[in-house]
């Protein structure tokens, strides 16, 4: 089995290089979704959340209003760092059970949107990175997400710099061009991915 973290920048293309991936035949584990899934109605990660934060962070219907979390989170350290010890080691449980699951030969692709902030590239056999230039980060975010131009720049600044990711890659994928560009680059690394697992074996 080959453990692959793939990570870029928001804006950058990163779920479109996942979908190409499981269209080959990846094994996909998403952070992003199980980071939901464990905080679910009826979890215990729910549960810890609100033992946390306080009820406030739930909507009348019982679910985790995500928006209001967000905005006591976003600029105080402290208050994300509570969260990412509730939430973190359950989505690396989670991910580990679901990587449990996949077959010697996989290829398995952890969609990990902040792998550089965290440290988390030594936990891979190897890190693809989906790499825009920031103004094509922006051009995207705000054409094709509808945020403001302000907004779009200030969530792109809590994140890694572009040079950051990179030096955390063994490969790249440039996503600064249209989307036809992109496949043969990902089928490109596939066909490397693909080897890597057969001499893992």
């Amino acid at each position: 089995m080959l453990k692959v973290g793939l990570t870029g920048g928001i804006g950058a293309g990163k779920s479109e290089v996942s979908r190409l991936f499981v269209s080959y035949g990846a094994v996909l584990i998403d952070a992003d979704r199980i980071a939901r899934e464990v905080v679910e109605p009826g979890t215990p990660g729910l549960a810890a959340v609100v033992e946390e934060f306080g009820p406030e962070v739930l909507t009348p219907e019982g679910t985790l209003d995500r928006p209001k979390l967000g905005s006591i989170v976003f600029n105080d350290p402290q208050r994300l760092a509570a969260l990412n010890a509730i939430v973190h080691p359950l989505v690396g449980a989670r991910s580990a059970e679901l990587e449990g699951l996949a077959g010697p030969g996989d290829v398995v692709v952890h969609d990990v949107p902040l792998l550089t902030e965290n440290g988390l590239a030594p936990l891979y056999d190897l890190v693809v990175v989906v790499d825009a230039a920031p103004e094509t980060q922006l051009d995207r975010l705000v054409r094709l997400r509808g945020m403001t131009e302000s907004e779009a720049r200030a969530r792109m600044a809590a994140q890694a710099t572009r040079a950051q990711r990179q030096a955390v890659a063994d490969l790249v994928v440039d996503n600064d061009g249209p989307l036809e560009a992109l496949e043969p680059q990902v089928r490109k690394i596939w066909a490397e991915l693909r080897e890597r697992a057969a001499e893992s074996r």
